[in-house]
């Protein structure tokens, strides 16, 4: 049954699509960070192993919001690693070393990317698709991001 929200149902589709970038978008993340956590080497070990638990344990809760979203607008969520690699703007790629501080640059860098994109949909949702909602919900990410990108940043100083 299609969501009678009050917007018309080519802009859900629409909102459904921003958001289902932001889903691979942040499952992607998600996985990048589970390596981090496994695999990372170095004398700081213990310290950056429990700390990429803390992040993607956080991004978890943000897959799991972003997939709630699309079905709270009548939408599937793409559920399949072939659909996310298909809609991420996000490399698997890993470009640095093992360490710690490689590690960082590349989750920082993603972070940075998903904070360019959701900013880039923040007004479109709200004025051009007419969903507040959705633009309101994309806004606490962005601040989310934020957050986690600073706490990766300041680690690189």
């Amino acid at each position: 049954m299609k969501a009678n929200i009050g917007i018309k149902q080519e802009n859900i589709t629409k909102v459904v699509d921003v958001l289902s970038k932001i889903l691979a978008d942040e499952f992607v993340l998600y996985t990048k960070t589970k390596r981090a956590h496994w695999n990372v080497e170095g004398p700081d070990f213990y310290n950056k192993h429990i700390f990429f638990e803390q992040q993607y344990d956080a991004i978890d809760e943000i897959v799991d919001t972003v997939a709630e979203r699309i079905r709270s607008l009548g939408h599937y969520a793409p559920a399949t690693l072939k659909d996310f690699l298909a809609l991420t703007h996000l490399s698997e790629e890993l470009k640095e070393k093992n360490d710690s501080i490689g590690f960082m640059k590349e989750l920082l860098l993603d972070h940075e990317s998903i904070i360019i994109y959701l900013r880039e949909n923040i007004n479109n949702t709200a004025a051009e698709l007419q969903d507040a909602g959705t633009s309101d919900f994309i806004t606490g990410l962005v601040e989310t991001h934020e957050k986690m990108a600073w706490m990766l940043r300041a680690h690189l100083k």
